[in-house]
């Protein structure tokens, strides 16, 4: 398990697998980020290419199915295959979402928010635990996006992820894209959240587009990063320094070197952003 892991990176989607065949292309990304789910199989075309493709490129798994924050419990066999995979893959980590994706068995196939509760703590707390018992290492959890707020809410979504961190002892995934689509649906400031982030436990950056419907933003994942993103992005290098980003895309999905040029944006803003740090 290499924790550490620099640079930039981009989440593998089949559409490239053999763009990774072609070196002027693949060695312009640093590492690549595998959703978990795809490879949980038992063989398949799949597991052959990304044994293939591991042998070059470094690797982190996300996932999109543990519901950390379901009240049922956590799916043994679900941990039992993921423990498999990262058995196979020795990801520098293992991410997922700080959510719940159904109740009673029944999937939503979509990342529903927690309520911002003590009590909602006290749920998650050893459900992470647990988690990170069985992998053996520390679990990163993303922030998702979200449309709607809780009427139970206690606090702030980044107080609620700052006492989470440390109670359970876990890491962060910090989707910028999210943090700037919720402070745009919920009328925060998003630069208040990144404040209140403890730079020690932010493992990872996930830079990603959006869609704009005037009155409120949805998360999509298939739009390049938009200027008010790369300038959160910017201001969260300022705060936080180097950490490990990514290009995500999930559907409108370009060319490589498209990517890989967004990619190098994020390099750049990246390096402006530190030097301006030094220099203030």
């Amino acid at each position: 398990m290499n924790t550490a892991l620099h640079g930039f990176g981009l989440g593998l989607r089949t559409e490239h697998y053999g763009d990774f065949s072609e070196r002027a292309l693949a060695r312009r990304v640093d590492w690549l980020e595998v959703i978990s789910e795809n490879y949980m199989v038992p063989g398949g075309q799949p597991l052959h290419h990304l044994d293939r493709i591991r042998r070059d490129h470094p690797m982190v798994m996300h996932g999109v199915s543990l519901s950390i924050g379901s009240t049922d419990p956590l799916n043994a066999g679900y941990l039992r295959d993921l423990k498999a995979l990262a058995d196979r893959v020795e990801p520098a980590w293992i991410s997922d979402h700080l959510c719940w994706t159904g109740v009673d068995h029944h999937n939503l196939h979509d990342l529903m928010p927690m309520p911002y509760t003590e009590a909602a703590l006290r749920h998650l707390v050893p459900r992470v635990q647990q988690v990170q018992d069985l992998l053996g290492r520390r679990l990163v959890l993303e922030n998702v996006s979200s449309y709607v707020a809780f009427a139970a809410d206690e606090m702030s979504e980044w107080q609620f992820i700052a006492e989470l961190l440390q109670r359970a002892d876990c890491e962060l995934l910090l989707d910028v894209n999210n943090v700037y689509v919720s402070s745009v649906n919920h009328g925060f400031d998003a630069r208040r959240f990144i404040d209140a982030m403890p730079r020690e436990r932010v493992r990872q950056i996930h830079l990603a587009g959006h869609e704009d419907h005037g009155d409120h933003l949805i998360d999509t994942h298939d739009h390049p990063v938009c200027p008010a993103v790369w300038d959160l992005y910017a201001y969260t290098v300022r705060r936080l320094g180097e950490v490990p980003a990514m290009i995500e895309r999930d559907d409108h999905i370009p060319p490589l070197a498209e990517l890989l040029d967004e990619l190098d944006q994020a390099r750049a803003v990246a390096a402006a952003a530190l030097d301006k740090a030094v220099a203030a």
